[in-house]
């Protein structure tokens, strides 16, 4: 057994958008500047003082069309953020006109006072637009535990407005990331529909749902859109994992106004959310390395997910990945800690698989059979390197 893995550019892999070979993405559809986004939607961003150098850190998308249909994800951590609470406490999230965020601060374990803030965004930003604040999301990411600066982020929401566009997509992308090496959005055309979409992650990466943000736009018909996100985010978000930690503030946001007249087409918000997904892993706190472990003969499914995620978030396995070591003992221990206490065979090196080494691969496939039933799952995860250790260990200094 080996890892088959290299080492992931410090920027974006590739040229095209779906550029990862678990991605399959429907025939026709064409890649659009990410900074124009879909028909009926404007974004912009501004820097307010939370993010150092100037670089920007609140950011406002919203949807002109009143008709617009939407759904929305959030943590199901018992921890939740300010943001997230003011989302479940006051959204009509199924007509969501606009989000505001800001990058730099979590607005997590803030208490009365973070929840306040957290309103007053929401409020602001409805204000600067002319909406009601149940139709304004609001989502927030960075380091937990510190009040938020909320005069000087109500100014920067301000400056966002002023920059509202309809390309700009970019600066709304660079509105929301905070470890992140490289962007993570798209602009897609297939057919009649337009779909554009930006995400954000780093560490502190576990579904539900695994800190990330994500917002997808798209002129799209969509008649059930809590159904189309879940089932794009359970094929994707949910099924990864960089540390194992889940995050206070995940938020995932799907607008689509309908006004291409014409339905998603099959597969394409599934490929996207899942391009996505596998960006964030790759770009997780010091990754240098992707993989995907799939257990496939467990006795039910909830079995054959404990064994997948317990290999997946092993240090061992992760740092083995990490040197491209072909030790496959730590993969046989971390499945077999999952099924503590159940009547097990050993489990040998014949259950174990994965491609031979190689350095121009970025991405590492470990599979392993339990011969104990029909039930299988699958997760992707990233490697555990130097980097991650000294980013986590300076994140606050």
């Amino acid at each position: 057994m080996s890892f088959s893995s290299a080492k992931v550019e410090q920027g974006r892999r590739g040229t095209s958008f779906f550029n990862s070979r678990w991605v399959q993405a429907p025939d026709g559809v064409e890649e659009l500047d990410p900074a124009q986004l879909a028909p009926g939607f404007r974004a912009g961003g501004a820097h307010c003082g939370l993010k150092e150098g100037g670089k920007t850190d609140v950011g406002l998308v919203v949807c002109d069309a009143e008709n617009v249909v939407s759904s929305i994800l959030l943590t199901r951590n018992a921890s939740s953020a300010a943001p997230v609470r003011v989302c479940r406490d006051r959204c009509e999230r199924g007509a969501i006109r606009a989000a505001v965020v800001n990058s730099g601060n979590a607005n997590a374990e803030t208490g009365e006072k973070g929840y306040a803030d957290a309103v007053a965004m929401c409020d602001e930003a409805a204000a600067q637009l002319g909406l009601r604040p149940e139709l304004v999301a609001v989502a927030e990411t960075g380091v937990i535990g510190v009040p938020l600066p909320i005069e000087t982020v109500l100014g920067g929401i301000s400056g966002a407005t002023a920059n509202l566009s309809t390309s700009g997509g970019v600066a709304f992308s660079d509105a929301i990331v905070t470890t992140d090496r490289w962007p993570k959005r798209c602009t897609l055309r297939a057919g009649a529909v337009t779909l554009s979409a930006q995400a954000k992650g780093g560490g502190m990466i576990q579904p539900n749902m695994a800190t990330m943000l994500c917002f997808v736009q798209t002129d799209a018909v969509v008649g059930d859109p809590d159904a189309a996100l879940r089932a794009a985010t359970d094929a994707s978000f949910e099924r990864i994992t960089v540390d194992g930690q889940m995050s206070t503030n995940d938020t995932v946001l799907l607008q689509a106004t309908g006004s291409s007249g014409a339905p998603l087409p099959e597969g394409l918000l599934e490929a996207v959310l899942l391009q996505l997904a596998i960006e964030v892993v790759a770009d997780g706190e010091g990754s240098s390395r992707v993989g995907r472990v799939q257990v496939d003969g467990a006795a039910s499914a909830v079995e054959a997910e404990r064994v997948a995620r317990a290999i997946a978030n092993s240090p061992l396995v992760k740092t083995a990945l990490f040197g491209r070591d072909p030790n496959w003992g730590r993969i046989a221990q971390a499945a077999g800690m999952a099924l503590a206490g159940e009547d097990l065979e050993e489990i040998g090196a014949e259950a174990i698989d994965a491609a031979e080494l190689a350095e121009d691969v970025a991405e590492a496939e470990i599979g392993i059979r339990l011969d104990r039933g029909e039930h299988r799952a699958h997760v992707w995860f990233s490697d555990l390197g130097y980097e991650y250790v000294r980013i986590n260990a300076e994140y606050t200094t």
